[in-house]
């Protein structure tokens, strides 16, 4: 197993039915409680550990998933209020080591946990068609649907708790 993709990498081509949308939704909706079941018990000292040789502590990952799926929320919003946007992108790395990212993750799992509710509505809303709408990403030069951007965030939750319980089961 790649310690860096533990659950794979995304990927997913083709017609992306409401069936698929669904159950992408309800990852989304799941990641909280996973979130918190694959942290609970971690000491301070477990939670500063990487969960890989050159990887982020445990701690980074949970401020990360804030980070990273405040910025998809927002990106959904703006996709359906402009006429595909310019996203603008960050540097994960960079913010990773950011002194905020060594509080306490209970700060950050509140956040997700208020976040993925809101987005969780919003998602359910949206039809067939509003998920057609697209942003374009600067530095890939792409242009992401958001249906597409919503099975990338189903699978980078999931991708992210796995490497925290990959890392409980080597402790």
């Amino acid at each position: 197993m790649d310690e860096r993709y533990p659950i794979g990498s995304f990927e997913f081509e083709g017609d992306i039915s409401e069936q698929q949308r669904e159950a992408w939704i309800q990852d989304i909706e799941g990641v909280p409680a996973k979130l918190k079941a694959a942290v609970h018990g971690l000491s301070e000292e477990q939670l500063n550990l990487p969960y890989r040789e050159g990887g982020w502590s445990s701690r980074q990952v949970v401020h990360h998933i804030a980070d990273s799926h405040m910025n998809s929320y927002i990106r959904f919003k703006l996709a359906l209020t402009e006429d595909n946007p310019t996203i603008r992108p960050y540097y994960e790395d960079r913010w990773a080591e950011l002194f905020d990212s060594t509080a306490d993750i209970h700060i950050s799992l509140a956040l997700i946990e208020a976040l993925h509710t809101r987005w969780v509505i919003l998602l359910k809303s949206l039809t067939a068609e509003d998920y057609k709408r697209t942003f374009h990403h600067p530095e890939s030069g792409k242009t992401t649907p958001l249906e597409y951007n919503l099975g990338f965030y189903a699978w980078h939750g999931n991708h992210h708790i796995a490497h925290i319980t990959s890392l409980r089961n080597k402790l």
